[in-house]
C-alpha cells in the first residue's frame, strides 16, 4: 500500500540504492536507462574550472533532458505520461571533485585525503514532467575519523570502494569511518528522500 499516493515515475538510474530509497517511501517506479550509455558518461566529464556544486547540477539536468527526449521519441505512452526522475551524487573535498576510483592506488589516495577530515557530498535531483523541470540540490558535510592504512587495505579487499564516488559507500563498511554527518543520510546514499517526496507532492498539486 502506498499511503502517500505518489504517482508512478520513471527512474533514470541503475543505482540499486536509489531504487531502494524510492521503495522505502512507497514510490512506484519503472527503471529506464539511456540507450546510449557512452553519451551519459560523456556528460559526466568535468568542465574546466567547474566547481562541484555547479558540476552536479549540470550533469543531473543534462541527464534529465536526455532521458526526456529519449522517452518522448521512443518511450511507450505510459512512460511519456510519467515524471522522469534523475539524480547525481558528487563527493567534494574543497573545490575538488572526487570521482570513482579506477584502481586500488586511487582508493588509497582518496581515503587518505578524507581521513580525519570533513568533506561535502552534493546530490542533485531533477524531475521532468509535462514540459517542466523541477530541480534541487542537497549538500551534506561528512566527517571521517582518522583511518589507518590497514583499514584502507581491508576496505580495498572488500571491493566496496570501486564504482563509488569518493571511494566509499556510507551504507556499507564505510559507515565505520563516519564520525559525524550534518545533512541528509539518504542524500549521501544517493537520493534525498525528504526532498524527493516534497517535489513529487508539488507535481501532484500542479496536475
Amino acid at each position: 500500500m502506498n499511503p502517500f499516493h505518489f504517482p508512478a515515475i520513471v527512474l533514470a538510474s541503475q543505482s540499486p540504492r536509489r531504487a531502494e530509497l524510492l521503495r522505502q517511501i512507497g514510490v512506484p517506479f519503472e527503471v529506464v536507462l539511456p540507450l546510449d550509455p557512452h553519451a551519459a558518461e560523456t556528460l559526466e566529464a568535468v568542465l574546466p574550472n567547474e566547481v562541484p556544486l555547479s558540476y552536479v547540477q549540470r550533469v543531473c539536468r543534462a541527464k534529465a533532458e536526455m532521458m526526456r527526449q529519449q522517452i518522448a521519441e521512443l518511450g511507450s505512452s505510459e512512460q511519456q505520461s510519467r515524471p522522469i526522475l534523475c539524480a547525481d551524487t558528487t563527493v567534494a573535498f574543497g573545490n575538488e571533485i572526487l570521482g570513482k576510483p579506477v584502481d586500488a592506488q586511487e582508493v588509497r589516495v582518496m581515503l587518505g585525503r578524507l581521513s580525519g577530515q570533513t568533506h561535502q557530498v552534493h546530490t542533485a535531483v531533477a524531475i521532468a514532467w509535462q514540459g517542466a523541470m523541477i530541480e534541487q540540490v542537497v549538500s551534506s558535510d561528512v566527517s571521517f575519523r582518522p583511518i589507518t592504512p590497514e583499514e584502507i587495505e581491508a576496505y580495498i579487499e572488500s571491493g566496496e570502494p570501486f564504482g563509488k564516488a569518493g571511494a566509499y559507500a556510507i551504507q556499507g563498511f564505510a559507515a565505520c569511518f563516519v564520525a559525524h554527518l550534518r545533512g541528509s543520510f539518504s542524500a549521501v546514499k544517493g537520493l534525498p528522500i525528504f526532498e524527493v517526496a516534497q517535489m513529487l507532492r508539488a507535481l501532484q498539486n500542479q496536475a
